[in-house]
């Protein structure tokens, strides 16, 4: 058993009814009805909540979820209409801490989820002045707050500073980050980049359906720190060829769609001309040998 689960069995468990579990406001993490939800959802059914949810006391007979919100989903799924909570004696920023560092746990963490994380955790341990009272040697060297939040989730400085300046992104960036569309660090580049910039720049995404590289976003942060990016420099950049992005050739549907029977499908159509340029380079080949 580990030191947490030994914990949390010595606390005092009670037996609260889900309908005055409130979620906890702006929770960063998301509650997904996916593959891993239909699991926990089957093993509460067959064994219940093997592990109590964390809360803390509100105003009247209320409480704030802090460490659970999967569980409460799960057992709101199947209509049970009480679970087993440890309730704890703690205020907003210890909340929002003791929230983020057990989510923090999961297996799988989207880079958006990270972001907004690492951002109410640093915000909250500003608000308690906690960076002044935490050291990282004898001597009593000082420890900055990210660099605090770093080690507590096994992360660099740097790339905690990354994932904040992920909050800075327009919802449609930070979903292509979600997807992977977008590296990293290109969208760290990008979160510099005016509001109206990055909407300019999600209509060529939208449009072309081609991400920039991670130089692309170097070259328009420098331009729009100069206040030289609008629409035709985006879509100039965005234009040119990445050094591992192949060559597209794009012909209008309608000039080519006479040449096949109806209902032929764009796969079926892209099949046939590959077929008719092979037979095409075949023929010149033989009358070059003819000569």
């Amino acid at each position: 058993m580990s030191e947490q689960s030994e914990e949390l069995r010595r606390e005092k468990v009670r037996v609260i009814p889900i309908g005055q579990i409130d979620d906890f406001p702006e929770h960063p993490f998301l509650v997904k009805d996916d593959e891993n939800m239909e699991q926990l959802i089957r093993s509460i059914e067959l064994n219940g909540v093997l592990n109590p949810l964390i809360a803390r006391k509100k105003e009247g007979e209320r409480f704030e979820l802090i460490s659970g919100h999967r569980r409460k989903h799960a057992c709101e799924k199947l209509g049970v209409e009480q679970i087993p909570v440890i309730v704890r004696d703690l205020s907003r920023d210890e909340a929002i801490i003791e929230m983020v560092d057990s989510n923090l746990q999961r297996e799988h963490i989207l880079p958006s989820e990270k972001a907004r994380a690492f951002k109410m955790k640093m915000d909250a341990m500003r608000r308690q002045g906690k960076r002044t009272d935490l050291t990282s040697s004898p001597l009593g060297t000082k420890l900055r707050t990210d660099e605090i939040v770093a080690q507590e989730a096994g992360e660099s400085r740097n790339q905690v500073q990354r994932y904040v300046r992920l909050n800075e992104l327009t919802p449609e960036l930070l979903e292509f980050v979600d997807e992977g569309k977008i590296g990293m660090r290109p969208a760290v580049e990008l979160s510099y980049l005016q509001e109206e910039e990055m909407r300019d720049l999600v209509d060529y995404i939208d449009t072309e359906g081609t991400f920039p590289s991670h130089a692309q976003t170097i070259r328009m942060r420098e331009l729009s720190r100069e206040g030289r990016l609008d629409t035709d420099t985006i879509n100039e950049i965005m234009g040119e060829a990445k050094g591992n992005q192949k060559v597209r050739i794009k012909i209008p549907l309608e000039r080519i769609q006479r040449y096949f029977p109806d209902g032929t499908t764009e796969k079926q159509m892209e099949d046939m001309i590959v077929k008719a340029l092979a037979m095409y380079r075949q023929r010149q080949r033989e009358d070059r040998d003819a000569r």
